[in-house]
């Protein structure tokens, strides 16, 4: 755990561009939203080894976001449940759920259904902030973080011993 939060310091401090921390935190969050054994997270997975994304972002985010999920459920439940419920939609879903494929993504169970569409509407918020912390954390904060004492006495620790041992991967 310690590791994982050294190489977060470590991107959060690099060159890596602040839209790509915050499209890993973004990619993170669905996947930590939604149930995590269906087939969407397996391409949220690829989609974030394929981009190359900070996998460091996306891992803490996955982690934050999962624990989240537990207080998010009843809501992302209502949701879903209202979605499949909908008259309008009936046809779409019947169709849907006598396809194989279909039921094998299991968007017919009603968390899974209300966590995607909540993580989805969520997202363009979470980039958009998650971008701004960055920059302005990069901007403002870091320079005046560094010269804190407190900072002083953590270089001296062993979590900056691990984190200076990284510069080199």
């Amino acid at each position: 755990m310690l590791t994982l939060l050294a190489r977060f310091f470590k991107a959060l401090n690099s060159e890596t561009g602040a839209w790509a921390l915050a499209f890993a935190f973004v990619l993170g969050m669905i996947m930590g939203i939604t149930p995590l054994w269906r087939v969407h997270n397996l391409l949220i997975l690829l989609v974030a080894l394929l981009f190359r994304v900070n996998l460091t972002g996306f891992l803490l985010s996955w982690a934050v976001f999962s624990a989240i999920a537990y207080l998010v459920d009843p809501i992302s439940h209502a949701i879903g449940a209202a979605v499949l419920a909908a008259e309008a939609w009936q046809p779409v879903w019947t169709a849907m759920y006598q396809s194989a494929v279909w039921r094998v993504v299991q968007f017919h169970h009603t968390i899974t259904m209300g966590s995607l569409i909540l993580s989805a509407l969520f997202a363009p918020i979470l980039a958009v902030i998650s971008y701004f912390i960055v920059s302005r954390y990069r901007q403002h904060i870091q320079r005046w973080f560094m010269q804190l004492k407190l900072v002083q006495m953590f270089k001296a620790s062993r979590l900056f011993q691990i984190y200076a041992g990284l510069k080199g991967e």
